[in-house]
């Protein structure tokens, strides 16, 4: 499948304008990046995608079409940028802890912990009852089967996947509750979020100059979401828990663009606070696992009687649905759950298990999550009406194992920063001088950029612009 039928699908889920896809040059194929999946399909498509609706959301404003063109090398970096960022001219911090990875179970099986948070290593070394030392793990999960590992790490609340096959994948009860759903949904919310219709935004320079976004995220995909969005003139505000941990070099990449503010929702005023803000947004995205916000009276409808018209974004790991709709994940062990590194392994014929060469399902996710935005922005301009907009890792993943494998894919050579130096721009920062991928789309009108440089979480009052 080559990245422009990948993205006249997208188009087509979101029951987009054919017309509009006149406007889009797509450059490159793959394999742009070892891997026998097509991700530079997925990263083309899904930036083109979002690209393509912020020419869309600009048009209904302005009513002016404009050229948009995306280069397959670029948005791979783009799908790579915490890969390629430089802080001071040197690394940046370190992404993952000491004790994340792969290891060899009792009955010969791989399980993949994710430790990156204190509080989930203090976890999983609570139910291994050993040190926090590699060799120490190591041997403590040699005395586990791997099932019962992956199980028990699950109902302790902390991250963890078994290697599984394609086929151990899809007999689970979870692969089958999301195998009925479609790539992502927009959906308009019920009699709660009656509205009338809207513009996208305001003024006439950039997309979605005067639109409002929300970014309750952490991480990779809901921030990814939201810088994205940011880069095509939206307002972000990041609002964190003050007690949330984060992890420093994402806070630098994907805050590109935001402000970032704290609100405690643990309290009767931390949630006055949230409200107060969501009432005056255009855009409510959360990656809270489903149904963590709604017990803090955030949930689609209540959001929706707080701000009719909002459209809420909701990203997840496994899926909204089924056993393991509540259950921890990051892009890395939904890889390892659905099969994707057992295919990579297998195709790499490596000795431990190996992941694709880039966090492909949270970029992607981020992408579609902005594109899902800007098409519910777009509907409520032209409809009226409140919307939300869900879709989750596992979902994504399932999009890219549809694409098909490419023979030898593993054999394409590794993409360097010197190869991408093109790709990259430098901003000075609270952190320092900030080395980042640049926008990968381009726009003939309204180019791309980020307004503003990165700042520490919590730099900024828990308020709009006026």
């Amino acid at each position: 499948m080559t990245p422009l039928i990948a993205l006249e699908h997208l188009w087509s889920v979101a029951e987009c304008d054919p017309a509009a896809l006149e406007s889009i040059v797509m450059d490159g194929n793959d394999p742009g990046l070892p891997s026998v999946y097509r991700v530079g399909t997925l990263a083309s498509a899904t930036i083109g995608a979002m690209a393509l609706a912020a020419a869309e959301c600009f048009r209904l404003r302005t009513g002016r079409r404009q050229r948009v063109e995306v280069e397959m090398r670029r948005t791979l970096a783009s799908f790579r940028s915490e890969r390629y960022l430089r802080l001071n001219d040197g690394p940046a911090p370190e992404l993952r802890g000491p004790l994340t990875g792969f290891y060899e179970t009792r009955d010969g099986r791989w399980i993949q912990l994710h430790t990156n948070f204190e509080h989930h290593r203090d976890g999983v070394l609570k139910v291994l009852g050993c040190a926090n030392d590699h060799d120490a793990v190591a041997e403590a999960i040699r005395g586990w089967n791997g099932a019962a590992l992956d199980q028990t790490l699950a109902d302790a609340g902390l991250c963890a996947a078994l290697i599984r096959t394609p086929r151990e994948w899809a007999a689970l009860e979870q692969a089958a509750a999301i195998a009925n759903l479609p790539l992502f949904q927009i959906e308009r919310i019920g009699q709660q979020g009656d509205a009338p219709p809207e513009p996208v935004g305001s003024g006439a320079e950039r997309p979605l100059a005067g639109t409002r976004v929300l970014d309750l995220s952490r991480i990779i995909a809901g921030p990814v979401a939201g810088r994205a969005l940011a880069q095509h003139g939206a307002e972000v505000l990041l609002v964190n828990g003050p007690h949330l941990p984060n992890i420093p070099p994402l806070v630098i990449d994907n805050g590109r663009g935001k402000r970032s503010a704290t609100v405690d929702l643990r309290s009767a005023d931390g949630c006055a606070t949230l409200q107060a803000l969501a009432a005056k947004a255009d855009v409510f995205l959360q990656s809270y696992r489903p149904g963590a916000l709604a017990a803090r009276g955030f949930a689609p409808e209540d959001v929706a009687r707080m701000r009719p018209g909002i459209v809420y974004v909701s990203i997840c790991a496994y899926g909204p649905t089924g056993p393991w709709a509540d259950r921890r994940g990051f892009d890395s062990l939904v890889q390892s759950a659905s099969g994707i590194a057992w295919n990579e392994t297998q195709a790499a014929q490596a000795a431990r298990p190996q992941h694709l060469p880039c966090q492909a399902l949270d970029h992607a996710t981020g992408y579609l999550a902005a594109f899902g935005a800007m098409v519910a922005l777009a509907r409520r301009a032209t409809e009226g009406g409140s919307w939300h907009v869900r879709l989750s890792l596992a979902q994504t993943g399932r999009w890219l194992q549809s694409l098909g494998q490419i023979e030898g894919g593993r054999r394409a050579p590794d993409v360097t920063l010197d190869d991408v130096r093109d790709c990259l721009e430098t901003v000075e920062s609270p952190f320092g001088r900030v080395l980042g991928t640049s926008p990968a789309e381009r726009l003939s009108e309204t180019p791309p950029f980020f307004a503003r440089p990165p700042v520490p979480i919590g730099t900024d009052e828990a308020r709009w612009i006026a």
